[in-house]
């Protein structure tokens, strides 16, 4: 033990192993949200929260769609929104109130926004994509170790469990179980610790809104993956 704070995500490459060539790709580490799952459909959330709240007819008001829709894409911009973005996925309750505060601006959420919540974390309220299990069945078949780093606000491993797809992940670094959000190095230390791989032996693929890969975090090396698609780091 190095320091007071010492973990085995820690990771201290010595200068030989800096200049030595990269290894052999050993493991796959994925973001979850909007690369090899995303949320159910605006209408079908919508509609799961009128059902259970007794707004179904609103919903069938002409325009009533679109007029949600563009509510909640403007508050997503207000201040008091933007504010309480900070740090949401550290924890269950900042998530909560963060949610909370977006949805108030929002007719239609407004005075449901516990049951938007559960609808929101439901099992059934997030689906992988058509190419995440044939992609994560086609790593562990070459033998590769896989792993998930999430900025998320509770247990992400329900909706892998709810498709049947928990066998196929070694290991989940969730930053509200961390109290860290990426791209803070220690989430993907800890994962690469968890699969037993040298962090440079591991490729990282994270779906960006521009559909471009983020930067390799800590010694992780990057792997392009078009926008909504698992299957990028299948070949």
């Amino acid at each position: 033990m190095q320091t007071l704070f010492e973990t085995p995500s820690t990771y201290r490459p010595a200068a030989a192993d800096l200049a030595a060539p990269v290894p052999p790709v050993e493991a796959v580490l994925f973001d979850f949200s909007n690369t090899i799952f995303q949320m159910i459909d605006l209408e079908t959330w919508l509609r799961r929260i009128g059902d259970a709240a007794g707004r179904l007819a609103l919903l069938e008001e002409d325009g009533a769609l679109k007029e949600i829709s563009r509510q909640l894409r403007e508050a997503f911009q207000l201040p008091a929104v933007v504010a309480r973005r900070e740090g949401r996925d550290l924890s269950p309750e900042r998530h909560r109130l963060a949610m909370g505060e977006w949805w108030r601006h929002v007719d239609f959420l407004r005075g449901v926004e516990e049951t938007a919540y559960r609808e929101l974390t439901a099992p059934d309220a997030w689906l992988p994509y058509s190419d995440t299990e044939p992609t994560l069945r086609a790593l562990r078949d070459r033998g590769l170790r896989v792993g998930i780093v999430s900025d998320f606000a509770w247990d992400l491993r329900i909706h892998l469990a709810r498709h049947g797809l928990e066998d196929l992940i070694d290991t989940c670094v969730i930053s509200y179980e961390m109290g860290r959000e990426k791209p803070d190095p220690h989430l993907f230390l800890k994962a690469c610790a968890d699969l037993g791989v040298d962090p440079r032996a591991t490729s990282w693929s994270e779906t960006t809104r521009s559909g471009t890969v983020a930067p390799p975090p800590a010694a992780c090396a990057p792997t392009s993956s078009p926008p909504n698609s698992a299957s990028g780091t299948a070949a």
